[in-house]
């Protein structure tokens, strides 16, 4: 993913772009940084969420696809679900995003709540499974 700053129409955004060619980085990806506030730039909304700790044994992180806000939390602590089931929507410029299921489980827990900005990697749930 590549961060580009766009300027349209006098107004200044900053957009997350997937190359489709490009090899999956090894380490982790570094963090968005917003664009220093500028006259006409678009305002950034929700509150940024801390780094939660290290999985718990037999669990897998659900990872964000995309710098953004939490939309919709459509699971909770206890939730069966299945390979690939849409467990969370993100808001990404004006878009809504579904985040699937890696594996089949149970979840663990949800480490964000509806509302919150979430960057790029960053941990969303737990599954248990």
């Amino acid at each position: 993913m590549k961060m580009l700053r766009i300027t349209l129409e006098g107004k200044t955004y900053e957009v997350g772009v997937e190359l489709l060619n490009e090899a999956v980085p090894a380490a982790p990806v570094r963090a968005f940084s917003p664009a220093p506030a500028q006259s006409g730039s678009a305002p950034v909304t929700g509150a940024p969420v801390a780094a939660p700790p290290a999985p718990a044994a037999g669990c897998r992180l659900v990872a964000c696809p995309m710098a953004g806000l939490v939309f919709k939390c459509l699971v909770k602590p206890g939730d069966v679900v299945a390979l690939n089931q849409v467990v969370l929507v993100l808001d990404a410029m004006k878009m809504e995003t579904p985040v699937h299921a890696p594996v089949a489980g149970t979840v663990r827990a949800v480490l964000v709540k509806e509302g919150d900005a979430v960057d790029e990697g960053h941990s969303l749930l737990e599954i248990e499974g």
